[in-house]
């Protein structure tokens, strides 16, 4: 699951990257408004963790053009400005949740889950298809309750497509919530991953299996 941090703090940013990271999230970070506005019209991402106070302006104006266009996108906004008024102000413009600085990583990590929750992207710590249960927060695979190992971005697109078992996940989505915005991102890569979670699936003795809607992406659904 990938989400956008934009924050012109550079030690901070770095901090909660790691913190992100560790959960299973990828992180894009933007450290200005306006980078932040053309990140968010390229990619596709599951939350917004956004500053106020940034070299280009206040950040509540990126999340008042953002909610113009009909994006509900989860947004938690961070900020120094902790009074009453901030905050009436922040929620006003669409926010759905405001935490004020200094605040513990802990309670922002589980403030997103939160506000994940709520938007349906969230679906709890463990994700389940056929015999595979998927960790989200250990990133850990398990088929049959035998623990398979996968790179983090095998792990992230299992997770993807185990969220969303019977659904087609299309593989701009799945460009989007595994790479960054300055990865070099070759032609077939999805097609390299896929192909790399058949093989581990199979050798472990998957009873689901990843389908290819030709032209369009792909599905997880328990074999046939």
């Amino acid at each position: 699951m990938r989400i956008l941090l934009v924050e012109d703090d550079a030690a901070l940013a770095s901090a909660l990257t790691g913190v992100f990271d560790k959960a299973g999230f990828a992180v894009d970070h933007a450290q200005a408004r306006e980078d932040a506005a053309l990140m968010l019209r390229a990619g596709h991402y599951a939350a917004l963790i956004l500053d106020r106070g940034l070299p280009d302006g206040d950040g509540l104006e990126l999340l008042g053009d953002l909610r113009a266009r009909g994006s509900t996108m989860p947004v938690i906004v961070l900020t120094a400005r902790g009074t009453l008024d901030a905050r009436i102000s922040g929620l006003d413009k669409g926010a759905d949740d405001y935490l004020a600085k200094p605040f513990s990583p802990d309670e922002l990590m589980a403030r997103l889950r939160a506000v994940l929750r709520r938007n349906g992207s969230f679906q709890g710590r463990e994700v389940v298809c056929a015999n595979l249960s998927f960790d989200i927060d250990n990133q850990g695979l398990k088929v049959d309750g035998e623990s398979v190992a996968l790179s983090q971005r095998e792990g992230a697109l299992l997770a993807l497509l185990m969220r969303r078992a019977g659904l087609v996940v299309t593989k701009r989505l799945a460009e989007d919530q595994l790479f960054g915005a300055g990865d070099t991102l070759g032609s077939n890569a999805i097609e390299v991953y896929v192909h790399r979670l058949r093989q581990k699936l199979d050798q472990a003795g998957s009873l689901a299996e990843i389908v290819t809607v030709r032209g369009v992406g792909y599905l997880m659904r328990a074999r046939q």
